[in-house]
């Protein structure tokens, strides 16, 4: 389990999707997306992100005078290792009862629904 980055905070997943969606980018790059959506204080991204480097969510490159950070991983890595953390807590480790969360808690969309037939499809073909 070595080189494997902590679950990210609340703060941190949304300072990911800013980089999952833009790509590598300074701080006041992630701050101007930020910032268009809520309060935030330039001084605080700043920290998260350097905090993030040091705990392996981010990579920092230095080479140039602004710093520019990058996921340390893909967004589906990141996002499959906060669902299996949700099922296992909240769900008993039942992936029938995080679905079953997941529907009630959100109308799917047919589209949503379509791909996840298809997955569910994909996964029984393999475990024949």
């Amino acid at each position: 389990m070595k080189n494997i980055p902590p679950r990210p905070t609340d703060a941190e997943l949304e300072i990911l999707a800013v980089l999952w969606s833009i790509g590598p980018a300074t701080v006041r790059q992630v701050y101007d997306v930020i910032s268009r959506r809520r309060t935030a204080q330039y001084s605080t991204i700043l920290k998260f992100m350097q905090i993030m480097a040091e705990k392996g969510l981010a990579i920092r490159n230095q080479d140039q005078r602004a710093h520019v950070y990058a996921p340390a991983k893909p967004r589906e890595w990141t996002q499959q290792q906060l669902a299996g953390h949700l099922l296992e807590r909240a769900f008993s480790g039942s992936a029938k009862a995080l679905l079953v969360g997941t529907l009630s808690a959100r109308r799917a969309s047919k589209e949503e629904l379509a791909a996840m037939q298809k997955l569910l499809d994909e996964y029984r073909k393999e475990q024949r």
